[in-house]
């Protein structure tokens, strides 16, 4: 029976204020093989490692079981002060009585109560222990990139000026994502392309960046420093080698009629296409599903023109197989569909825009060249109703529950270039709340009420009707008390933002966490915010939560950092939590090998003694402790129990439910 320690942390007032920490300390010191128990205030801080190391030399402890926060938060402090005063730190328990107990509990005595059986159950874990020893596994020194938008760019330029190689991924032909469709950006009103297009060239330029553009990743496989992934780059039907991207393909192509996405379908492009003028990389891109070539195989004027040779009709998807050490996921966000907001008119008149539309409408590359019209006439608008939290802070089951951050501050922007572009122009603003968390925020909302003249209204607009050329908008004003009823020109609606919708195919190919929202699940909101619970995934910008410019860069610069370290380590650590099979149980079904995700099972014939001293041959499982990751799929998928996982063997499991149940 081992000797063991155990140590109640108060976590401040988090656990001592609804559980009975003393008392906790006082019962489990009476449970077998318990020579020593206590309490402390912080468990976690110096003092409290301390008395943990000077307790495993005093009462010479084989065993500790620390009852305090989540493991997720402290399980490797506790793993490496043990380990320092020479107990092997996966005889180390930890007794989760603060999530799993005093913050879902309120009465003080039923809590103590279920702090006990927690506590009970890691003691009876403990004393099934054995010492385990990691092992290590080398780190290949390359790094994906999956979304080729501001948050990639930023995370690949960090990580490539460190000196790793490292290859972007983008779905879409050309890098730099939403922020190549704004105009400027708040507060200072700068360039966006001004700002942008640089990086773009930096990251096309810089010798250790790779970008595959129009591709995606179809498989991911392995572990934290030894991902092996599986990217599609598709069909182009243009040799990107050979294509120099002149443009006269794109000028000559028959098929004009084709929903130009770049601008939201604000206006039609050709069948081959350059996305806009300062695409990254600039390579023309046939649409199949328009190119009269490709459909019936009659026109072939691309090919016609292009002087370099590059068309090839023939071209086929490719597959590209890659290692990489670390993963870094920058999908991005999207605009939600507004098909269900039919109180505003949005599917009815072609005047009611999201505010990204209105942003292309507005930009100088847009489709109406930097000049304000109406789409459906193409009239300068005199009166334009922007409508804020569309789809955002919603209870109903069309919406989203959170705030898309971003829509006070580019509305404000929007009502501000209006008026400063277009004085004659009356620009209403319907809100909710004003939110303008950051810096300079405040002061650039105030000066479009006070300096250019912007009518905000607290109220919500209740419904937009089309009538004779103009959209009567109904809406109320709460601090006036009053009804408004407004013949407006254009209606701009701040939809909310949500992921992109590659994010949960990726995140099931990642095994990442995600929320309900489906935006990728930090480690810890506070002191891991880039880093994914899976071991090597890492997150940067809006694919973990709606973010501004500012904030999403300063991830992307975080995120590559946490990249950098993990590929200047030679070797990691690995896991011994590794899976084991008894082979005198095996049966050779395979059902371990197929649930397995990172591949780490294997089969061999092996000879074992039969009746009569004869020699038998059997296929049994066999278990790559360098590759396996201890996930346990294999344990639950054996019919025959012979799969086990070391440090949570089954008789472990069984021996904690034993004692809750006692």
């Amino acid at each position: 029976m081992q000797r063991v320690g155990v140590f109640v942390c108060w976590c401040g007032s988090n656990i001592a204020a609804t559980v009975d920490v003393e008392k906790v300390a006082e019962v489990l010191a009476k449970e077998p093989g318990v020579v020593f128990s206590t309490n402390y205030q912080y468990m976690c801080s110096q003092a409290g490692q301390e008395m943990i190391q000077e307790s495993i030399a005093k009462y010479n402890l084989t065993g500790v079981v620390i009852c305090s926060c989540s493991p997720r938060m402290h399980e490797n402090t506790f793993r490496k002060t043990c380990e320092k005063a020479g107990l092997n730190p996966y005889m180390v328990e930890i007794a989760n009585i603060r999530e799993q107990c005093s913050w879902i509990h309120k009465d003080k005595e039923t809590a103590t109560e279920k702090a006990v059986i927690l506590g009970r159950a890691a003691i009876a874990k403990v004393h099934l222990n054995a010492p385990l020893t990691s092992g290590t596994s080398p780190v290949k020194k390359r790094a994906l990139v999956i979304g080729g938008g501001i948050a990639g760019i930023q995370t690949a330029l960090d990580i490539a000026d460190a000196g790793f190689d490292v290859d972007i991924v983008e779905k879409e032909p050309t890098i730099g994502g939403k922020m190549t469709q704004i105009d400027k950006t708040f507060p200072t009103l700068d360039c966006a392309a001004c700002i942008l297009t640089p990086k773009m060239v930096d990251a096309a330029q810089n010798e250790k960046i790779h970008i595959y553009s129009y591709s995606e990743v179809s498989s991911v496989k392995g572990f934290v420093g030894n991902f092996k992934v599986t990217i599609k780059k598709k069909a182009r039907y243009v040799d990107e080698t050979k294509c120099t991207g002149c443009g006269l393909c794109t000028e000559k192509c028959p098929q004009k009629k084709v929903p130009n996405a770049f601008n939201l379908g604000l206006d039609n492009r050709r069948a081959i296409y350059i996305p806009f003028a300062q695409a990254v990389p600039k390579v023309a891109t046939i649409d199949a599903d328009y190119c009269t070539m490709l459909k019936s195989g009659k026109c072939g004027v691309c090919s016609k023109v292009c002087t370099a040779g590059a068309i090839d009709y023939t071209q086929k998807d490719a597959f590209i197989e890659q290692e990489y050490g670390a993963i870094v996921v920058a999908t991005g966000f999207n605009p939600i569909k507004l098909d269900q907001y039919d109180e505003f008119a949005y599917s009815q008149s072609p005047d009611v825009v999201t505010s990204l539309e209105f942003e292309r409408l507005m930009n100088a590359a847009g489709p109406t060249g930097g000049t304000l019209l109406r789409p459906s006439d193409g009239q300068h608008p005199h009166t334009i109703v922007f409508v804020q939290c569309v789809g955002s802070r919603c209870d109903d089951s069309k919406g989203k529950p959170y705030c898309s951050k971003i829509c006070c501050m580019y509305t404000a922007k929007h009502a501000m270039l209006c008026r400063e572009k277009y004085p004659d122009t009356d620009v209403y603003v319907f809100y909710i709340d004003v939110r303008t968390p950051g810096k300079n925020f405040d002061e650039f909302y105030r000066r479009a009420v006070e300096e250019y003249g912007v009518h905000y209204v607290k109220g919500m607009v209740g419904k937009v009707v089309p009538e004779n050329g103009k959209l009567k908008v109904q809406a109320s004003d709460l601090i006036g008390n009053q009804q408004l009823h407004i013949d407006a020109d254009m209606v701009v609606l701040a939809a909310a933002i949500e992921p992109d919708k590659s994010a949960r195919p990726l995140a099931t190919m990642l095994t990442a966490s995600m929320d309900t929202n489906d935006f990728f699940t930090e480690a810890h909101p506070k002191l891991r915010p880039v880093e994914s619970p899976t071991a090597g995934i890492f997150l940067s910008g809006a694919c973990q939560g709606p973010k501004d410019i500012p904030e999403t860069v300063a991830q992307a610069s975080a995120a590559a950092a946490k990249v950098i370290g993990l590929l200047n380590k030679d070797h990691l650590v690995c896991n011994p939590c590794t899976a084991q099979p008894d082979e005198l149980m095996c049966n050779g079904c395979s059902s371990c090998e197929k649930v397995c995700p990172y591949g780490a099972i294997t089969y061999v014939d092996k000879e074992f003694r039969g009746p009569n001293r004869t020699t038998l041959l059997r296929r049994v499982a066999q278990v790559n402790p360098a590759v396996c990751q201890g996930c346990g799929a294999c344990t639950v998928a054996c019919p025959s129990g012979a799969m086990d996982l070391k440090g949570f063997s089954n008789k472990q499991i069984m021996a904690e439910v034993d004692a809750i149940c006692r």
